[in-house]
């Protein structure tokens, strides 16, 4: 057992951190920006290492901040082991070098599930993160997200509300049987289909039902500098617990 990690466990955690979040307006890839005392990309990392049944963890990354990626590996992730892999010119692609990563052991069946999560997101709870897991596994895939009542449907030029309970504002991690979710992203990249999450890219390409796990308030993605004000606040809660 390493950092909360199970060596014998079936499941790959991927945490993507190959963009350059330049509306956060700062020089540096945003997930490396201080956030209560850690790099932001930290947090996610270790909440990922306490999961029972994640037995690997990926952070795909960009060339260029090779030496941030080994000060955040070497210092702030609780003695986890992290493989990283260096990520495409699009999320999606970023998603399928992280699947090839995984492919031989994809193939030999060490690992059956794999969840993805944006870097961004740095408050996503080992409560969180094991629910997914749990769902993913019982259904074939799973995606967090909130209710969302405030979104409205355009149709013959005009808006209406949409019913209750039919959409969500989805978040990450987003969790799936590693088989077909290979199979989907290389099907993907054969027919030049950009989606524009996991989710849309499974719906397309494979027949897994996706099963909605509720999300947190809390878990945010970091886009705008103000983010990281509300993230510090919500670690500084007494009512957080990590």
């Amino acid at each position: 057992m390493i950092g909360g990690m199970d060596r014998r466990a079936h499941a790959a955690a991927v945490v993507l951190a190959s963009g350059s979040g330049t509306r956060v307006g700062a020089d540096v890839n945003k997930v490396y920006l201080p956030l209560a005392g850690r790099r932001l990309v930290s947090w996610s990392l270790g909440a990922f290492a306490r999961v029972p049944g994640i037995g690997v963890l990926v952070l795909v990354t960009r060339p260029q901040d090779h030496e941030l990626v080994e000060w955040v590996l070497e210092r702030e992730v609780d003695g986890a082991e992290v493989e990283v892999v260096h990520g495409g010119r699009s999320r999606q692609e970023s998603e399928l070098r992280a699947l090839r990563h995984l492919a031989e052991r994809i193939d030999s069946g060490a690992v059956d599930t794999v969840l993805l999560h944006d870097g961004a997101r740095p408050l996503a709870s080992p409560a969180l993160i094991a629910g997914v897991l749990q769902a993913a596994r019982r259904h074939g895939g799973a995606v967090p997200g909130l209710a969302a009542d405030d979104i409205m449907a355009v149709a013959d030029g005009g808006l209406a509300n949409l019913p209750g309970g039919t959409a969500i504002r989805a978040q990450t991690p987003q969790a799936f049987h590693a088989r077909p979710l290979l199979d989907a992203y290389e099907e993907a990249a054969r027919q030049r289909f950009e989606g524009t999450d996991t989710s849309s890219v499974m719906e397309r390409f494979s027949g897994l039902p996706i099963h909605w796990v509720a999300g947190e308030q809390e878990n945010i993605k970091v886009t705008y500098a103000h983010d990281l004000v509300i993230a510090e606040q919500v670690l500084a809660s007494a009512n957080y617990r990590r």
